[in-house]
């Protein structure tokens, strides 16, 4: 069902989580990185997952090759253990049930070659985000046409085992075009891995729930959720490396949500909404994708689809508070996605409608961002996922 093309080597270099004060960005620990990427292969000339590999010290990407015959691996996640890569298969139509499914994929430690393991149902239509908790024994999914979230067991040899927890939202919100029914778009951990957020956008809730990585149960916080004001449209989260804070953006009222989080309850208390586009920005045919805190933790970026632009923000370091700092156009359309590299030397922009990755350098004083002149064309690309290849003397 599924071919490869060769690969090169792979180890996952894991960021900090958890401190009192803020984290100054790690020095690289590879002279390469490999890079990942998950594509939309319905409709499009992917073929895939691809892999580049990406030059620590000038960001300049190659070509590596492709797992081919994957459909619409949209999202990708990585295995703690730096073995298993597991990618969501986008689609509602899986084994003629209205659902999506997920893959997984052994790394191998000296090509890098990803070989398929084996496939599972997430018993929800349009899979679009999952998560692989810290123990490294569960995938966690969200389901964002069936409205649903689920869990599912994973084996030594990095298999998937069958669903042992699903949840399933109901409600509706004001916009009649997207919140007609629930759209779990994304799903994290805290970092004490014992909480899961799901945004909905379809609800406009972060909802919460107690994760229990013995289980991998998960049962409804005793503090359900976190509302977002009517017709925002979460969609993704990050926490802040400290683990004090945390961020929703919010796609369709182009904004970011700051909180504080409570880590022994679960809970979120608001902090500020800041626009993530200009005062005057027209939101008809608009709306925001991805959020991300670099990993000293003094600056947050997130994408805007339609301006194809980046909002950068610098973080207060006493009240997580965030203060725009400009808009850095991502030289191309609809980005879908970006990604920080481990040493936070780089972001990497997915434009998904013009097929290509735009590399920026990033300013580690300002949090501002520099055109490297590195591209690379990745046909349709939607999630980009790191890897150190050679460590450094």
């Amino acid at each position: 069902m599924f071919s490869s093309h060769p690969f090169l080597t792979a180890t996952l270099l894991l960021l900090p989580i958890i401190g009192s004060i803020f984290v100054s960005p790690p020095r690289s620990a590879a002279a390469e990185y490999r890079v990942y990427v998950g594509t939309y292969t319905r409709g499009s000339d992917s073929q895939g997952i691809y892999q580049l590999s990406m030059d620590s010290q000038t960001g300049k990407l190659s070509l590596v090759g492709v797992t081919e015959n994957v459909e619409n691996p949209s999202f990708l996640a990585i295995h703690p253990n730096q073995k298993f890569l597991y990618a969501v298969n986008e689609t509602r139509d899986f084994q003629g049930q209205k659902s999506g499914a997920v893959s997984a994929f052994t790394i191998d430690p000296q090509t890098g070659n990803l070989t398929f393991l084996n496939q599972q149902s997430t018993r929800g239509g349009d899979p679009c985000h999952l998560v692989v908790d810290a123990t490294g024994k569960y995938v966690l999914v969200a389901n964002y046409g069936g409205g649903n979230i689920c869990s599912l067991p994973l084996l030594k040899n990095g298999s998937l085992k069958e669903i042992t927890s699903f949840v399933q939202h109901s409600g509706f919100s004001v916009n009649p075009a997207r919140q007609k029914a629930p759209h779990a778009h994304s799903i994290n951990l805290d970092p004490q891995n014992q909480h899961a957020i799901v945004a909905d956008l379809g609800i406009d809730q972060l909802r919460i729930y107690q994760f229990n990585a013995e289980d991998g149960s998960l049962a409804p916080n005793p503090v359900p959720g976190f509302k977002l004001p009517p017709g925002a449209g979460p969609r993704h989260f990050t926490f802040h490396p400290t683990g004090k804070w945390g961020y929703v953006i919010n796609e369709l009222n182009l904004t970011v949500t700051a909180m504080n989080y409570n880590a022994i309850t679960g809970t979120f208390e608001e902090i500020q909404t800041i626009t993530t586009v200009p005062p005057g920005t027209d939101f008809k045919g608009n709306s925001t994708a991805e959020v991300q805190v670099h990993p000293s933790g003094k600056f947050l970026y997130g994408s805007n689809r339609g301006p194809n632009t980046l909002a950068m923000y610098r973080i207060d370091e006493q009240s997580g508070k965030l203060t725009s700092i400009g808009f850095q156009p991502t030289g191309g359309a609809m980005p879908r996605n970006f990604k920080i590299d481990p040493s936070g030397s780089f972001l990497l922009a997915a434009n998904q409608n013009t097929n290509n990755i735009m590399v920026f350098r990033i300013d580690q004083k300002t949090g501002l961002l520099q055109p490297t002149g590195h591209e690379i064309q990745v046909p349709k690309p939607v999630c980009i996922k790191f890897i150190p290849i050679t460590a450094t003397p």
